[in-house]
């Protein structure tokens, strides 16, 4: 009989499915899509998976209403050279909040879980490089990662789907076009080289080049057993104007590693409950756990005191001790530097001498410094130590990484230092902006935070903010000057710093600068920065300083004290503490400037006053205002004076 077509419909799609089963992807190895065959280079894909509404539910502000979203991102290395310490950004632009990300850690040193809603880079960990296919045969296990993500977006549900904006190669010499959507759900790209880049990495080094950066961390490992090794961490500023004080420096753990021991630094908190009851407890069943250092995820690690420098026990090793003082390398090279070395005991799977992992998630701050962001760490070639005698070869690390820091800006911090300006032609003192350095929450019964800070005469530069009231109200009613209710808020500095038009002739010009400490602890050979876009080449001398024109940054001068007086004291009470207020620290020099080689400078215009103002490396805040010239002249300055003086006392007699 013969065939009917529905019966060899049929037979066509069971040898279909056949076909199809003998040619499906083996379990565990998930094929790539199909738009990256056709790329070349670095194809990555983000997918979003699926999600839900969390809660609490809030159906009167859509907007914030938080969902979970489940992804996943892909990168893939279909070009012919390996891909090392891949980076890729992921646009993120719906308020994210990443509470999970496989087989990658954020490049700007976060520990999750954190926000990503201005987009984010990651770095691929523990297997931070990409093989080709050619050296793997295709292995797609070797030439690609998945990562999962997890985590909360706000204002997109169900049907809308909370794609990112954008995904890029972050690694030198590639260029990534548009990404383009594939359906609601999938963002795909594919990166090629950048023809224009020229690489200093040739095909056959193993390892990257060491990067520069304001300031650059070894992590050298430099003797290694089964169960721990020793690890030399060593701390460089290469920034003329970057600076660390009482530096505290964090990572993570990834591994259940924990501290034994160290020399040169300590951790800020010695604690090791959490290994006596966890799993190394278990696993290290005879060791003596008291003598250990520190067992949490992420350890805070301090520098020693100076007196610790020869300590056979805790110090003796090159660069440490100093109290966490790193100065710019213009000041000293040889205290630029900080070192250190610690045990680190590891936990299985890792029990072996050459299986060696190093912490995640780098941050280093200081007590009234700038704000740095760390890289991950990245293998470089092992560092190499002079022997000390200079008799015997250099040794070699046995692996070494290196983790780059840069100084950033980050939204809505506020600085820790402020600048008032004054000059000889006007004599208000136009202070520190109101909340230069933040204001505390619930102010608005108190102060205001909006209104501009009241004008000053120049005796109350030497008072603390809340004895200023009278005095201020007093020079606002003498002159004339509104008066808001409520009176604007502090500025809140530890450190401010008085510029002063002192003088300007026809061949040259002078300022006065002048440091105030309103903080408790005195700063050590402290450093500030003046820069001045138009009038620095025309500098000639600092008279109470040491000062001189910043080698590598255009326009500024960079002040430090002088031998013996490098040192701005505390606050302290005054000499009759129940009547008089608390004095500030104080140092002051004049600059004296010529005009030679700055002709057409208008000092009184603005010229003569600082475009930006650094204190120990700290960008301060400057006036919004400059001093305008009035019709107060230094004759009235006696007569002013005395009223004032009298409107305080009777005043203060009310």
């Amino acid at each position: 009989m013969a065939a009917t077509p529905f019966f060899l419909f049929l037979c066509i799609l069971l040898i279909s499915a056949q076909t199809r089963a003998q040619t499906r992807t083996p379990a565990g190895a998930e094929a790539p899509a199909p738009a990256s065959d056709s790329c070349n280079g670095i194809f990555l894909s983000y997918t979003y998976k699926t999600g839900k509404i969390v809660p609490p539910t809030l159906k009167s502000n859509p907007s914030r209403q938080g969902y979970r979203f489940e992804s996943t991102l892909l990168v893939l290395n279909n070009d012919l050279e390996e891909l090392k310490s891949w980076r890729v950004f992921v646009g993120f632009q719906h308020d994210e909040y990443l509470v999970s990300a496989s087989n990658v850690v954020l490049a700007d040193g976060s520990s999750l879980p954190s926000n990503v809603g201005n987009g984010s880079v990651f770095a691929g960990y523990p297997n931070a490089d990409l093989k080709t296919g050619i050296e793997t045969a295709g292995d797609l296990t070797q030439m690609s990662v998945q990562v999962d993500l997890v985590g909360t977006q706000f204002g997109i549900g169900a049907p809308d789907v909370p794609l990112p904006n954008n995904i890029s190669l972050v690694n030198d010499g590639w260029v990534c076009p548009k990404p383009s959507n594939q359906g609601k759900s999938v963002l795909q790209v594919c990166c090629t080289r950048d023809l224009k880049f020229k690489s200093n990495v040739t095909l056959d080094e193993e390892f990257l080049p060491r990067q520069d950066g304001d300031l650059t961390i070894m992590y050298d490992v430099i003797r290694t057993y089964e169960s721990n090794y020793w690890a030399q961490v060593m701390i460089a500023n290469h920034n003329p104007l970057g600076r660390l004080d009482n530096w505290q420096l964090s990572w993570d753990w990834m591994n259940d590693e924990f501290i034994f021991a160290m020399k040169g630094a300590y951790p800020s908190v010695v604690d090791t409950s959490k290994c006596v009851f966890g799993k190394q407890g278990e696993f290290y069943k005879s060791l003596d756990f008291s003598t250990a250092l520190n067992c949490d995820r992420r350890p805070t690690l301090v520098d020693l005191p100076l007196e610790k420098t020869n300590d056979t026990n805790l110090g003796m090793i090159p660069f440490c001790c100093r109290n966490g003082t790193i100065l710019p390398p213009a000041m000293d090279p040889s205290k630029s530097i900080s070192a250190f070395q610690i045990n680190v005991f590891k936990m299985p799977p890792d029990l072996n001498r050459s299986l060696l992992s190093p912490p995640q998630n780098w941050g280093i701050s200081g007590r009234l410094n700038p704000n740095y962001k760390c890289g991950p760490p990245v293998r470089v070639s092992p560092s190499q130590f002079p022997d000390p005698s200079r008799l015997l070869s250099d040794s070699a690390a046995m692996a070494s990484w290196q983790v780059v820091c840069n100084i950033t800006k980050p939204k809505g911090v506020s600085p820790r230092c402020c600048v008032s300006f004054s000059a000889y032609y006007n004599e208000s003192i136009i202070p520190c902006p109101t909340c230069a350095c933040g204001c505390p929450a619930n102010t608005d019964s108190t102060c205001s935070t909006k209104s501009p800070a009241l004008l000053l005469p120049s005796q109350a530069l030497l008072i603390p903010f809340e004895n200023r009231t009278t005095l201020s109200t007093a020079w606002a009613d003498l002159h004339h000057f509104p008066v808001p209710n409520p009176l604007p808020c502090g500025d809140n500095c530890g450190v401010s710093i008085n510029w002063h038009l002192f003088t300007d002739y026809r061949g040259g010009w002078s300022a006065r600068i002048t440091l105030f400490n309103w903080d408790e602890f005195p700063f050590v050979d402290w450093f500030t920065a003046i820069e001045l876009d138009k009038a620095a080449p025309g500098f000639e001398a600092v008279y109470s300083f040491n000062g001189s024109a910043l080698n590598g940054v255009n326009n500024t001068i960079f002040m430090q004290g002088l031998t013996g007086l490098n040192y701005l004291v505390a606050e302290t009470d005054s000499g009759n503490p129940q009547k008089d207020p608390r004095v500030p620290g104080k140092q002051q020099s004049i600059i004296s400037f010529t005009k030679k080689l700055t002709p057409g400078v208008d000092i009184p215009g603005g010229d003569g006053f600082p475009t930006k103002v650094f204190f120990n490396g700290e960008e301060c805040s400057l006036p919004k205002v400059l001093p305008t010239s009035n019709s107060h002249t230094f004759g009235s300055s006696l007569w002013i004076s005395v009223i004032l003086a009298l409107t305080v006392f009777l005043a203060m007699q009310q």
